[in-house]
């Protein structure tokens, strides 16, 4: 786990950020209209997701007004079949592609979907905002949320008001489909399976707002998704100092729930990427794709990593 969280923090490295929050890469490009754009563009695939392709899409749009852009979002494990199969340009995805489904691709087509980091997301452990607790390690969230604990109440977690202390924590998460369903399940659970009593949501706002409308609960879903109502934890490895879920530790690699936000897309190697598809991963990339981030609540990607999943699409930098 510590491995994954520090590869997090060594491609972020390089972003421009201080103490008071998360800030655009200055080596970022301002992006500009071109000509020759046209046509409809389909996004497919995580649900988190859904805001950031959106507004994305009306930034597209405002300098493309005949595009046209649709977003779906049922979760990640929808992206690799519509890419597949030639329903979307665009696949987002709350976790990398399993093998399973790079192989699958790459036997259709002979080569692999290629993988933008476009953001960067801290996984929040949710509890109500009246909720007396401030903060959770990894090991007792697995044995919240997962079959190798009992079910727990909120003095099992430490809690002394006599108000909470007795209450059993009632529990919110995501539906299987959902990425972010799984890379809770790997790092924060450590690979155990739910509990049948954990209440699946089918996106994560309606996790958040089960949360905040459920006293005695906790939940989990990105930063991005956050309200007035509700309150995230920080969160520990076992033994060590618990960190909140900003941009600072987020990068850093010290608050252990950090992951990328990807985009996948199906770029033939030889023929590259077409006018429409390529301009769209420019604005990801570019100062005011980067915005939209920091609008919808993530922490925005290094220039370093802009300039790698650029060229991995075939597509020249130039900053």
């Amino acid at each position: 786990m510590r491995g994954l969280m520090m590869k997090v923090a060594a491609v972020a490295a390089g972003a421009a950020m201080i103490a008071a929050g998360p800030q655009i890469d200055s080596q970022l490009p301002t992006y500009k209209a071109t000509s020759g754009v046209s046509g409809n563009i389909k996004s497919i695939g995580s649900d988190t997701m859904n805001n950031l392709m959106t507004l994305w899409g009306e930034e597209f749009k405002a300098f493309y007004p005949s595009a046209q852009v649709e977003i779906e979002g049922k979760g990640s494990s929808t992206a690799p079949p519509a890419l597949m199969e030639g329903q979307a340009q665009f696949g987002p995805m709350s976790r990398p592609m399993k093998s399973s489904e790079i192989d699958a691709f790459e036997a259709k087509f002979g080569y692999k979907p290629v993988a933008l980091r476009t953001a960067i997301d801290a996984l929040a452990v949710f509890v109500h905002k009246d909720c007396p607790l401030d903060e959770i390690s990894i090991n007792q969230i697995t044995e919240v949320f997962s079959v190798k604990g009992k079910d727990m109440t909120w003095g099992d977690l430490g809690v002394k008001d006599s108000a909470w202390r007795n209450r059993p924590i009632s529990l919110y998460g995501r539906n299987s489909a959902s990425g972010t369903y799984g890379y809770f399940k790997s790092v924060a659970l450590q690979g155990n399976d739910f509990k049948a009593t954990v209440k699946e949501q089918p996106g994560s706002s309606a996790v958040v707002q089960g949360v905040a409308n459920d006293r005695y609960s906790m939940g989990y879903s990105g930063v991005g998704y956050a309200t007035a109502d509700v309150k995230m934890l920080a969160v520990s490895l076992d033994g060590e100092e618990a960190f909140p879920p900003i941009a600072e530790y987020a990068n850093s690699g010290e608050y252990p729930l950090a992951r990328f936000l990807y985009v996948y897309v199906n770029v033939d190697p030889i023929k590259g990427l077409d006018p429409l598809r390529a301009e769209f991963v420019k604005l990801i990339f570019s100062k005011q794709g980067q915005e939209v981030v920091l609008k919808d609540g993530y922490y925005p990607v290094s220039a370093g990593v802009a300039r790698e999943d650029l060229e991995a699409c075939g597509i020249k930098p130039g900053f």
